[in-house]
Parts: C-alpha cells; sequence; structure tokens
C-alpha cells in the first residue's frame, strides 16, 4: 500500500482520476497500462517501468519529480504488495537514469521489445538454484557430506574457464561418493524458497501460466518443487544411488545450458504457447542460452555476464517483481 505524506504526485497517480498533474512546468499524463500498445506506441517509443517497495515512496517520488520532461505514466495494478508505474516519453531518459537510487528496494527496468502478455496464457522456465530456491544444492550436499571445500575447489576452477559444465558436474558429484542418502531427504525438508516465488506463481496460474524448472542441479530437488509449487514440470540431472550411498555419479543425459535452453522449445510446443508468451528467469552463465532462447530473457540477481546478455534485469527486489515486466 502507497503511504501517504508528501508523495503528492504517486498519491495522484495510485489513488486519484484527474488526467493530469503538473509539476514546475512539465505536465504528467495519466494513461491506462493497456492502452500503450493501443493508442500511444507510435508517439511515445521510449517506454521504462519502475518497480519498488511501498516505504520508499518518497524517494522514488523525489527522483520522479526531478524529470524535466512532459511524460505519460500509467500505474501497474499486480497481485502482490509491490508498488510499479510507467513512464512513456517522446525523448529518452537516459540522462535520469544514473540518478536513479540505487541503495533502496526498487528497480528501473528499460522496455525496449515487445513483452509477454500476462492476461494471456504464458511459459515461464525458471533456474532452480539461486533463482527459485536462495542456496546451491550442491554446495550444500558437500557440506552436509564433509566435502564442501572440495567441491568449491572444482567450482572454483570451472569458474576460471577451466572445465565446461558437465565436466564440472561430473567431478563435483564424485567428491560425493560414499555419502548417505538421507542427505538428500534432509535438504528437501529445508530448501528455503526465494522470496517472491509464491505470489509470482499464484498470479502468473491465475493468467493460465505454465511453470517449469529446468536446473543444472538435481532431480529430488526440482522434483521436490515441482509438487511444493504445483509446477507443470520439472527438469535436472539424476544421481546415481545404491545401497542407501550416493555413487559419485549422474546417469541419463546431463541437463546442461543447451538442454535449459532446449526446454523452452520443448515445453512451448508440449502446451501450444503463442509466440512472444515465453519468459526465462536464471541467474547464472549457465542460463545465457535459455534466456536467450525465450521471447524474454531475466536476469535475476544474476552474474554480470547473464545481465549483458538479458532483456531485463531484476537486480534489488525478489520475485515479486517479474510480473511487473509483462504487459498487462
Amino acid at each position: 500500500m502507497l503511504q501517504q505524506g508528501d508523495n503528492v504526485l504517486l498519491n495522484w497517480l495510485f489513488s486519484e482520476t484527474c488526467e493530469t498533474y503538473q509539476h514546475l512546468g512539465c505536465v504528467f499524463y495519466r494513461y491506462c497500462e493497456s492502452d500503450y500498445l493501443l493508442n500511444l506506441q507510435a508517439d511515445l517509443p521510449y517506454r521504462s517501468r519502475i518497480i519498488f517497495a511501498s516505504q520508499h515512496s518518497s524517494v522514488i517520488e523525489a527522483w520522479l519529480l526531478s524529470l524535466t520532461i512532459d511524460t505519460h505514466i500509467a500505474k501497474l495494478e499486480r497481485q502482490n504488495d509491490l508498488l510499479g508505474f510507467e513512464l512513456a516519453t517522446q525523448t529518452a531518459i537516459e540522462q535520469w537514469i544514473g540518478s536513479f537510487p540505487q541503495d533502496i528496494a526498487a528497480e528501473i527496468v528499460l522496455i525496449q521489445q515487445p513483452l509477454a502478455r500476462l492476461n494471456q496464457p504464458g511459459l515461464l522456465v525458471m533456474d532452480m538454484d539461486s533463482t527459485a530456491i536462495q542456496i546451491e544444492c550442491i554446495d550444500e550436499l558437500a557440506a552436509m557430506a564433509g566435502v564442501g571445500d572440495e567441491v568449491a575447489a572444482v567450482t572454483a576452477s570451472a569458474m576460471r574457464g577451466e572445465l565446461d559444465f558437465e565436466q564440472s558436474l561430473r567431478q563435483r558429484v564424485a567428491k560425493l561418493a560414499g555419502a548417505d542418502a538421507h542427505i538428500i531427504e534432509q535438504l528437501c525438508d529445508n530448501l528455503p524458497l526465494m522470496p517472491g516465488i509464491e505470489p509470482m506463481i499464484a498470479e502468473l496460474k491465475s493468467h493460465q501460466w505454465k511453470l517449469v524448472v529446468a536446473s543444472g542441479g538435481f532431480t529430488p530437488f526440482v522434483g521436490h518443487l515441482k509438487q511444493l509449487l504445483g509446477l507443470d514440470a520439472a527438469y535436472a540431472n539424476e544421481l546415481v544411488i545404491q545401497d542407501g550411498k550416493l555413487s559419485g555419479e549422474v546417469t541419463g543425459e546431463v541437463v546442461d545450458a543447451q538442454y535449459k535452453a532446449n526446454v523452452i522449445a520443448k515445453s512451448a510446443k508440449q502446451w501450444s504457447i503463442a509466440s512472444g508468451q515465453c519468459v526465462a528467469i536464471g541467474d547464472g552463465a549457465n542460463d545465457i542460452p535459455m534466456i536467450q532462447a525465450a521471447d524474454l530473457g531475466l536476469a535475476f540477481h544474476a552474474k554480470p555476464k547473464l545481465v549483458a546478455a538479458a532483456d531485463a534485469a531484476i537486480q534489488r527486489l525478489d520475485l515479486r517483481a517479474l510480473v511487473f515486466c509483462l504487459q498487462a
């Protein structure tokens, strides 16, 4: 809920019906989000979205009032507690982007392409580790098995480019050989969901979206998430368990970066998802092919390489922000 106080412009936007607001000779013109594609796109080619937590409304208002051009503005109504609005202008606002507040729970997202439609059926494919959940499962399993440092060394080698994903995966899993398989169940019981994932999923489901996890992690964890969150499909690597112990091997086709990318086309075909309605989100360089295969690729609290490759980035807010990156 928007804080009242001195936020006159934002209170006008979110609470009043007057069509215009004037400030120091500049005019803000109200429009409905859905009207942009119908009536405004040709005349107002520059578009951005601001998403923020309500406690920061005063800071956002101060930044908004720093704009010195006439601006069209639309509130974004979503089914969660974040607030958002869209700006549409005749000229670019790059000079103000640099002054956008960096130390609060807020995002500015430049819209440079058509957005997937929230209110039409679509597909979301998510990475798991550090995207759908807050941890990296291989690291947690390694710590529980007492080989955390050894696995971390393999990870560091992969980060230096000395190993590809499959080599890294197999070498890290090999370190788990002999560990009691019970640690998998223990970790499943304590998977920390990424904040915001449940309201995000609830809103997408209300619009008949299909929801998929594609992970370079392991099947017990994606299976647990699939059941817990009511997802439509989940893909990951299968650990080999023999006599109640991890063998240190994976079986079947390795879910690597290209496999994850292929899930986009496979899922879109399976559910007859319309063109333009495929979205992917991840956090690491291994997610680059996947987000590039989607119509809209989002980087979430991501490494710089993925941010550079993505269509948009969520860097300070939680997963509730994703639905604000879609077109209602």
